[in-house]
């Protein structure tokens, strides 16, 4: 634990005794590949490899339990969200065409059949808009009690490093890992990504679907990432890649592979069958130099990632 400079807390200290005692083959080999592949251990490597080979079936179980009731409860707000949106529009053309209607009825348009019916199909409009009006207020009581579920089940999900709705490590891990890795003096490069128009996205079709995004692009990213570099969610579309012991030459040549696979990725609009236009995403780079903070590399990078954005997008700077 002292030559990796590994923190000795409780479960790296039972992680680091059953490697040296050899008691679990598959966990010296999982161990053994890392440290081959990073050259070192990071915190959230020492928790993964703690979960999936030391862990109690039921801690394992408990965890998964969180992350799952976490990725639901975002799912399910973003699909309310959605339905509130789709109910306010509904009360507008309602009340766009009960204006319509009364006009027509006022000005003698009809014949008085005519004029029966439509005085009929008033006073459906003014109950179904009466309907959506309470149906939108039950809706925003269920979202106060939805967003209170959310922020309990967030702050049991504080101490993990797994993102609930991509599956990647998150914020909380990249602070640990490229803490460590940058107190250890171990150089490293930073791809800072972020996906092109995503607020816009989520505004034509819904959060739903920009849900489904998120996934689709952290997908990519799993497979795309190679010789060590490991990916985490930054935080809302934002992703970022660490690649400990790489220069910029080598995160250039991953944000590239990175990027064509995003813009490969096809979707379509359940509802409406329209094949959405390709996502794509914008990435700055940046590597460390010697006594530079993680905080001004990532800097560098997200400076590189707006200019990126301002040079048109699904590209990545600095080119050279």
């Amino acid at each position: 634990m002292i030559k990796h400079k590994v923190p000795t807390t409780p479960t790296n200290y039972a992680l680091w005794y059953t490697y040296t005692s050899q008691q679990n083959p598959a966990l010296n080999a999982a161990l053994d590949q890392s440290l081959a592949e990073q050259g070192h251990c990071t915190p959230t490597l020492c928790d993964e490899l703690y979960q999936a080979y030391l862990a109690s079936e039921t801690d394992r179980d408990v965890q998964q339990i969180k992350l799952s009731l976490t990725a639901m409860m975002q799912e399910l707000s973003h699909s309310m969200a959605d339905t509130l949106s789709s109910t306010t529009d509904f009360e507008d053309v309602l009340e766009h065409t009960f204006d319509k209607l009364e006009q027509a009825e006022n000005d003698g348009l009809s014949l008085e059949e005519t004029t029966n019916l439509v005085k009929g199909l008033l006073k459906e409009s003014r109950h179904l808009r009466q309907s959506a009006g309470n149906f939108k207020g039950q809706l925003d009581s269920a979202q106060k009690e939805i967003a209170s579920l959310r922020a309990a089940l967030n702050k049991s999900q504080q101490e993990a490093n797994e993102d609930a709705l991509t599956g990647l490590y998150n914020r909380r891990a990249f602070d640990r890992d490229v803490e460590s890795i940058s107190q250890k003096q171990v150089p490293f490069s930073l791809i800072l990504l972020d996906i092109d128009h995503f607020k816009s996205f989520n505004d034509n079709y819904g959060h739903q679907l920009g849900d489904q995004v998120l996934k689709l692009v952290a997908s990519q990213l799993k497979v795309s990432c190679q010789d060590g570099a490991t990916a985490y969610r930054y935080g809302g579309e934002e992703f970022v890649v660490l690649l400990a012991d790489q220069s910029l030459s080598a995160a250039r040549q991953q944000a590239e592979i990175v990027r064509k696979a995003i813009e490969r990725i096809s979707l379509q609009d359940k509802k409406s069958r329209e094949r959405m236009k390709p996502i794509t995403a914008s990435m700055g780079l940046a590597c460390s130099e010697k006594n530079e903070s993680p905080v001004q590399v990532i800097t560098r990078a997200d400076r590189y990632l707006n200019q990126a954005k301002q040079l048109g997008r699904n590209r990545v700077l600095p080119i050279a």
